[in-house]
């Protein structure tokens, strides 16, 4: 049996080691359009500030190990150009300008994604990075020079606002431009205001409602153009997004969404026979909405891989499904969020209700208590959760992956009073917050 594997990084190479443990003398080929395989994209930003003192801190697994341990075919600077789906064959061009042909009889596409960039005028400047992969953070961090005073973030997501936290500890001047009212899409805009407030705490300049037009400057970028005036700058990180890679899928008749991700079953498998897809490409469904969603995440794409594996190895398991928990830091902020916001129960029409608590993230009489902030949505005839927000300085990854765990159970709000959370004065009050949210709002 011979599996191919587009993509070395999380959901290819989880599934690839799947297939190695499940298949007995498994003819495995991985290709990777770049040099490096296995690493943690989500620590990228912080070895800008030394916090991670090098990309290769990253790397998991590299290739030598999954050629000489595993024995796995990992190739690098293998770009797919595409698949003929009739002789089940991938086809692409080397690195070297050699083009190849690789057989498979099982085939998973994990080819992550691409980060957007919104405008055309002015992006072949130098000075403008974005931040997905080794090589490109070390583009960055080569430019980082001494003579870089002001660094412009454009988009204000989890990258976003790591990166402005990690750039300003290297004693840069951060502006951070967003094109709508708030950062952190994930959560509803009157949480939002607390990083706000700590953007401008730490002296984080915040440009909101304004939309990125160009960029201007002789050689290198010396301006952003937007629709809110123009910012001079010496240094631009855009992180306003990612797009799947699925480009080459074109005529194979994959089945993609609106998006480009690739349309994927409960076991992983496309619209075409004996090919998977996984990862940051692929759709995830989502347990809360109960449809299709894009939720691209590290934990999700190292799962999703995994099930592809044991799929494409004939061990039939289903990957169940996402609540869209994330969790990232902003300073002295932790913001975290599960399930659906607000904005998104009104745009999918369920009758909600929205409860919001101010509590101690521990015993208010114990040294060191912190105020965390807790929005927590139920949908209203019978008060099951729907999603959770929190924001604060201590205890909110605890509360998040509590409340998520309650989401992939279905339970409802007066079902977290029946919770055996851990207490003692160091760790929590006697009840946690979410449980003093659900006696103030649960109905019995």
């Amino acid at each position: 049996m011979k599996y191919v594997i587009i993509g070395g990084d999380a959901a290819g190479m989880s599934a690839a080691m799947e297939i190695q443990r499940n298949v007995p003398h498994a003819e495995i080929t991985s290709l990777e359009q770049g040099f490096i395989y296995s690493y943690g994209q989500c620590g990228l930003p912080y070895v800008v500030d030394g916090r991670i003192s090098s990309t290769k801190r990253l790397i998991a697994r590299d290739v030598a190990t999954f050629r000489d341990k595993y024995g796995i075919d990992a190739r690098v600077g293998h770009e797919v150009a595409g698949i003929d789906v009739e002789r089940q064959l991938v086809f692409g061009m080397q690195a070297s300008g050699e083009p190849f042909e690789v057989a498979y009889d099982k085939l998973l596409i994990a080819t992550g994604a691409s980060p957007i960039i919104p405008v055309e005028k002015g992006t072949d400047l130098a000075g403008i990075h974005t931040i997905k992969t080794i090589p490109q953070l070390e583009d960055l961090l080569a430019d980082l020079t001494a003579t870089i005073e002001q660094v412009t973030i454009i988009g204000g997501g989890y990258i976003g606002l790591e990166m402005a936290e990690t750039i300003h500890a290297c004693g840069k001047k951060v502006r951070l431009i967003q094109r709508s009212s708030h950062v952190a899409k994930t959560l509803d805009e009157e949480l939002t205001q607390h990083i706000h407030e700590e953007a401008k705490l730490q002296g984080v300049e915040l440009v909101l409602n304004a939309n990125l037009q160009a960029f201007e400057g002789h050689k290198r970028v010396e301006r952003v153009v937007t629709d809110q005036g123009v910012f001079a700058t010496d240094l631009v990180i855009m992180a306003v997004g990612i797009k799947p890679n699925t480009q080459f899928l074109a005529g194979t008749g994959v089945a993609l969404a609106k998006n480009g991700a690739v349309l994927v079953n409960r076991y992983l498998g496309t619209s075409v026979d004996n090919i998977y897809a996984a990862g940051d490409c692929a759709t995830h469904y989502h347990l809360v909405t109960e449809r299709l969603d894009y939720m691209p995440l590290g934990t999700t794409a190292n799962k999703q891989g995994r099930l592809a594996g044991l799929n494409m190895a004939g061990k039939f398991a289903p990957f169940r499904g996402i609540v869209g928990t994330s969790i990232f830091k902003f300073f002295n902020l932790t913001i975290a969020s599960t399930g659906i916001n607000e904005r998104k129960a009104q745009e999918i029409g369920i009758d909600y209700e929205a409860f919001k608590l101010s509590a101690r993230h521990i015993a208010g009489y114990y040294p060191g208590a912190k105020r965390i902030y807790m929005k927590v949505i139920v949908r209203k005839r019978d008060q099951q959760l729907l999603g959770a927000q929190i924001v604060g300085p201590a205890g909110v990854d605890k509360r998040i992956d509590v409340f998520a765990t309650a989401l992939h159970n279905k339970m409802t709000l007066p079902d977290l009073l029946d919770l055996d959370l851990a207490y003692a004065p160091p760790f929590n009050g006697v009840w946690d917050p979410l449980q003093q949210l659900a006696r103030i709002n649960g109905r019995e």
